[in-house]
């Protein structure tokens, strides 16, 4: 049985090797990069024939179209900012030689982040599909939380896969709220979701509430605080955002020269 490893990427630089590296035992490696400005796709090289520089269309289309690259019988996907664990890697390697009748395999996602290993704080386990039988799975979703769907049974692995979100930093977190909350709200009214002010109101210390206590960031210490504060902001900032989403359309309605009129 062969596996090839499926990663996107853009600007990671400065995660790419860390990723490629723990992942060289692989029979094939596709990089399909997002017209990186930075040395990405030169470290990928050194490690791949197989980079594909791509404009970026949306992480479902990105990361299907570097399944549709895949030769190997199996396919493990995954992000710059992800290291397949040494435990990891054998678990894999002892999985995909079995006649086994799974389809895919969930595997325990561990993150770190503002200096230590997160062990709750609904970061951990965090299990995420991304070993599956080529030709029984493809990416769905929305604009963000996109996931493989797998045609037949899916099982778990028990050791980890790695990850460095956020650059370690708020900074880096804040960045990334502001990036996929434009994306979740812009989901949500399509889907149908409106503004409402008490859901701006409710919703951010509902969060809190579930990852500090109900998911005991508690026990992450500082870390665990900040994730909390920061998921609750995340929250806020998508509803504010669907309010401005609503905002634009509602005006754009009221053009006297709008078609819909």
């Amino acid at each position: 049985m062969t596996i090839s490893v499926c990663i996107i990427c853009f600007n990671e630089e400065e995660n790419i090797r860390r990723c490629l590296e723990s992942v060289s035992w692989a029979d094939e490696i596709i990089v399909v990069d997002s017209m990186s400005q930075d040395k990405t796709a030169e470290i990928a090289r050194e490690y791949t024939n197989s980079v594909f520089e791509r404009p970026w269309e949306g992480y479902i289309k990105q990361k299907n179209f570097a399944l549709s690259k895949a030769h190997g019988d199996w396919v493990l996907s995954l992000d710059a900012d992800e290291e397949i664990s040494p435990a990891l890697r054998e678990e894999i390697q002892a999985q995909i030689k079995n006649s086994s009748v799974c389809a895919g395999y969930r595997i325990p996602r561990r993150s770190f982040y503002q200096g230590r290993w997160i062990n709750n704080s609904g970061f951990y386990p965090d299990r995420q599909l991304r070993l599956f039988r080529r030709g029984l799975g493809h990416w769905v979703g929305g604009r963000v939380h996109e996931r493989v769907e797998v045609k037949g049974k899916v099982c778990d692995l028990n050791s980890d896969l790695l990850h460095y979100p956020y650059h370690g930093t708020i900074a880096g977190q804040l960045k990334t709220v502001n990036e996929f909350s434009t994306l979740l709200a812009e989901d949500m009214y399509e889907s149908g979701k409106r503004y409402r002010v008490y859901l701006l109101l409710l919703r951010p210390l509902l969060k809190f509430m579930e990852v500090y206590f109900l998911k005991q960031g508690f026990l992450d210490g500082i870390p665990g605080f900040i994730i909390a504060v920061s998921s609750a902001y995340a929250m806020f900032v998508r509803y504010v955002k669907l309010r401005e989403i609503e905002k634009v359309y509602t005006a754009s309605e009221r053009e006297p020269n709008n078609p819909r009129n």
